[in-house]
């Protein structure tokens, strides 16, 4: 058990790498990765790694508007680069990836942040957007079970 979570945890470092240098060069992280241009000190690119960067890609839309429906007074695009893409990492696999609880995606998120973090204050405001989410998505699995489920950013 421990071994798979130490690969987990190895493969979100190397999809935040490859996530970064995307938002840096303004390339898709797929490119990037197929070319085999990602940073070899991230790590080796698992296949856990390259369904995480597919999936932030595929669900970006999905992702930053829950982002942004969760962070007080940040627009996603004025966040930190560094701190958007530890975000949109955590929340692809809070909404997108069941075999994974949403308190290990927070906590990996958190430690992320503290490893590579634009700000001294990328920890609390990594929990802080990211426990709102877990709120928001709580209160539509509830609303779904209730047989309404809301729209993000609708009360049920």
């Amino acid at each position: 058990m421990a071994t798979k979570r130490h690969q987990r945890t190895a493969a979100r470092r190397a999809a935040l790498a490859l996530l970064y240098t995307s938002e840096i060069t303004e390339e898709y992280a797929t490119n990037i990765a197929e070319e085999g241009r990602a940073l070899e000190e991230a790590g080796p690119l698992t296949d856990y790694a390259k369904q995480l960067v597919r999936g932030v890609e595929s669900h970006v839309a999905a992702i930053d508007k829950e982002l942004a429906a969760s962070s007080e007074n940040w627009a996603v695009q004025r966040m930190p680069i560094v701190d958007r893409s530890i975000l949109r990492l955590a929340v692809y696999e809070m909404m997108f990836v069941d075999e994974v609880p949403v308190s290990v995606a927070i906590n990996e998120a958190i430690e992320l942040a503290k490893d590579f973090g634009g700000e001294d204050e990328s920890p609390r405001f990594i929990n802080g957007v990211l426990g709102r989410v877990a709120r928001h998505l709580e209160g539509d699995v509830a609303d779904s079970d209730a047989g309404t489920k809301a729209e993000p950013g609708e009360d049920a």
